[in-house]
């Protein structure tokens, strides 16, 4: 099983969810419930992009617009690059920093399975290695 599969598992099922003609409201209110940084934009099954906080920020607040009256089509980004179940973790991390992105589509096939964020790489990174332990309360112990 790759890695990317083994860490989409670990999140577990998105309800993250929404479509082109949310409302951007309605979108920031899930991602607050979800305590996200993101929502995919999905349409009958198909992923079309990501809305995210900096997507909100720079093509709402500072362009004067009302997330209230806007919809999500508007302002999601559809240009991350995509990977497959297979991609490197190391290479993920190249992406992201070209791409200067923290999320990542994951697709098996033509089919998407979910997103890879870079805090998700990161907790993969702190639990992997051998120097240092993850402490539930939020404290790392050399």
């Amino acid at each position: 099983m790759s890695k990317i599969k083994e860490i989409l598992q670990k999140k577990g099922p998105n309800f993250n969810v929404v479509t082109p003609e949310t409302k951007v409201v309605e979108a920031l209110n899930i991602m607050k419930s979800e305590n996200l940084s993101y929502v995919v934009v999905m349409e009958d099954s198909k992923y079309l992009g990501i809305m995210s906080e900096r997507d909100y920020t720079h093509k709402i607040k500072l362009q004067g617009k009302h997330s209230e009256s806007t919809v999500v089509k508007e302002i999601m980004s559809t240009d991350y690059p995509v990977i497959g179940y297979d991609e490197q973790l190391q290479r993920c991390m190249v992406l992201m920093n070209v791409y200067k992105t923290r999320y990542l589509p994951i697709f098996d096939e033509m089919e998407f399975k979910g997103v890879l964020t870079m805090n998700d790489l990161m907790r993969e990174v702190i639990e992997k290695d051998d120097k240092t332990k993850y402490k539930t309360d939020g404290l790392f112990e050399l």
